[in-house]
């Protein structure tokens, strides 16, 4: 028998992330700071899923005032803020990159595809991979795994329980949804970027581009004008199976394409005010938005959603319309998706994060366990970020106490959401403790003082009861007087990024990235609410005995870890990003 040429590495880890888009890199960070060994396997070159620049869809999350999500995801957008104000994509990779990497209990592997696992019992105990690029074999055994993958690619090499497709509205009585069950699902779209030019631009199509009758564009009118145009309604593979057909969708989807690139270019109609715009790009890999979805202890419905997700085990939320996209895609004559009423923010369960039936399988991103019309709202991406970090969060209290993560839910659940409340992840109805110490101490500022207890209220951004700040002015101290020496150990600030996020005049969403560059484009910038330079002192009595002073910060959620014995600590605030008010929503030490 022939052996094997191609080399074998193992690798053992607390906890192993499959999927490398934004849920997993979440889940993954989550997972590594707070303090469990991490693998992370992503089958292509970059991190991102469908934000990376394969793909080029942008990160959309909860709608309405001050609901934009917090945690890691809004680090990661502060950094591309401050770091990538023209939007390049190859800038955003290497971000993804970065943050990752710089981790280093997280073991990163690129380019590397699941390809079997070894099961005992109903556990996962390793997953067998293949990465491309060293031809060779991974074999990763963990404790406990993490299906990020979108397509659930451990589903069925572990048995665990999925559907596919949708639901009779009657099944869960839905108020939308079609009255029979069937196997279509939302499709694949490819998506294009343009570039205006100062001179005229020709397109020649291939022979192989479909001719697009304008029959089809009565509900899709692309707009080269619109610098959040992306051409998503370029849809197709709903009636088919979106894993199966992938390499056909793919090619269709291409065709497509270059079709609507020659409409736009060579339509008579079209021709004269496009006249000045390249293809700058356009997308091989079809970005997709559903697939097989997971069967956890509930399945979150669209009725759950309507009530607002109360959910006593809500770690996460979400927010986005439930939008329902057509399964015939571009070439169905209706509108290409129906976006129903969804409140804003809803809870999302932990209860649908983990498997029914895979003891130690936790799962995040568009694959959870909810119904095919609840899922058209989860889906996004914002959304499934905070979901990545809930699960990874719920990994990290699993590897301490030895727990599954059912056994979480049922006895760690209030560890798992104070923790993820500390890491800047906002929870529906659910309030951050704060230490007793903080709680017991004098507060004072130097201004303002009527609003100087809403640094330690537990609620930290804007919501129905107030706006849960303190503001303040530059050089203005926030201090902490004890009534004895207190020995300090942790410092949690949180300040203000501006969770509306009015970066542009032309669009006052939150998107991560843009698509079409036109000459106008105005470049972005750090939010000029976000304090930029703080001090913190340390005293003992009347003799200093610390200070830190923080430049060019770009963080929400500023922690520092210290061990002193104190009896008043100052915040110093001398610098903000260009607003004239400080505006800080914590201040708190443990």
């Amino acid at each position: 028998m022939k052996k094997n040429p191609f080399p074998k590495k193992i690798v053992t880890v607390d906890f192993c992330v499959i999927g490398g888009g934004m849920a997993g890199i979440c889940a993954a960070i989550s997972a590594a700071r707070n303090g469990i060994s991490v693998a992370i396997v992503q089958d292509r070159p970059m991190f991102g899923g469908n934000a990376s620049s394969e793909v080029r869809m942008w990160i959309s999350g909860a709608q309405g005032p001050n609901n934009q999500e917090g945690g890691i995801l809004e680090e990661i957008q502060l950094r591309n803020l401050y770091r990538n104000p023209y939007k390049n994509y190859s800038i955003w990779d290497g971000i993804l990159f970065e943050i990752v990497k710089e981790h280093k209990n997280i073991q990163v592997f690129l380019n590397t595809t699941c390809i079997d696992g070894e099961m005992e019992g109903n556990r996962l105990v390793s997953a067998t991979c293949w990465q491309m690029t060293s031809q060779s074999y991974v074999t990763i055994n963990a404790t406990y795994f993490a299906d990020c993958s979108g397509d659930s690619i451990l589903a069925p090499i572990t048995g665990a329980s999925y559907v596919q497709g949708r639901e009779a509205k009657s099944q869960y009585q839905e108020s939308f949804g079609p009255d029979k069950a069937d196997s279509f699902t939302m499709g694949n779209s490819i998506l294009l970027q343009a570039k205006e030019c100062t001179d005229d631009r020709s397109f020649i199509a291939p022979s192989w581009a479909k001719k697009i009758p304008d029959e089809f564009l009565e509900n899709r009118k692309p707009d080269l004008r619109a610098i959040t145009e992306n051409y998503w309604y370029l849809e197709l593979g709903g009636t088919q199976d979106t894993i199966a057909d992938a390499e056909t969708i793919r090619d269709d989807l291409l065709s497509l394409a270059y079709g609507m690139w020659d409409y736009l270019k060579n339509d008579p109609g079209q021709k004269e005010k496009n006249k000045r715009f390249e293809l700058d790009w356009v997308g091989m890999l079809p970005g997709k938005r559903e697939s097989r979805r997971y069967v956890g202890d509930i399945t979150m419905t669209a009725n759950d959603i309507e009530t607002g997700g109360l959910f006593k085990d809500v770690v996460a939320y979400g927010g986005w319309p439930m939008d329902d996209h057509h399964p015939g895609g571009f070439y169905a004559k209706a509108e290409p998706n129906i976006n129903h009423p969804a409140p804003s923010p809803f809870g999302i369960p932990y209860r649908t994060l983990y498997s029914e039936n895979i003891e130690n399988l936790f799962f995040a991103g568009r694959n959870i366990s909810v119904s095919h019309a609840a899922f058209s709202s989860t889906r996004v991406m914002g959304t499934c970020s905070l979901l990545g970090q809930a699960i990874g969060t719920a990994a990290a209290i699993a590897v301490t106490y030895g727990l599954s993560p059912r056994e979480v839910g049922r006895s760690k659940l209030h560890l798992l959401q104070q923790t993820l409340m500390d890491d800047d992840c906002y929870l529906p109805n659910v309030t951050r403790a704060i230490p007793s110490i903080s709680k017991d101490a004098k507060l004072m500022a130097t201004s303002n003082n009527s609003s100087i207890d809403n640094l330690r209220n537990g609620l930290d951004r804007p919501g129905t009861d107030g706006d849960n700040g303190w503001y303040g002015y530059k050089n203005d101290i926030i201090e902490y007087t004890f009534p004895s020496p207190q020995a300090i150990k942790k410092i949690r600030i949180v300040f203000d990024s501006d969770f509306n996020k009015m970066t542009l005049p032309q669009d006052g969403l939150k998107r991560n990235m843009y698509t079409n560059k036109l000459l106008s484009f105005e470049p972005f910038y750090v939010p000029k609410t976000l304090v930029k330079e703080f001090t913190l002192q340390f005293l003992s009595g009347e003799e200093e005995i610390k200070e830190l002073e923080i430049k060019n910060n770009i963080k929400r959620l500023v922690t520092f870890e210290v061990d002193d014995e104190v009896t008043d600590i100052r915040l110093i605030l001398k610098e903000t990003w260009g607003s004239e008010q400080v505006h800080v929503f914590s201040f708190d030490v443990e």
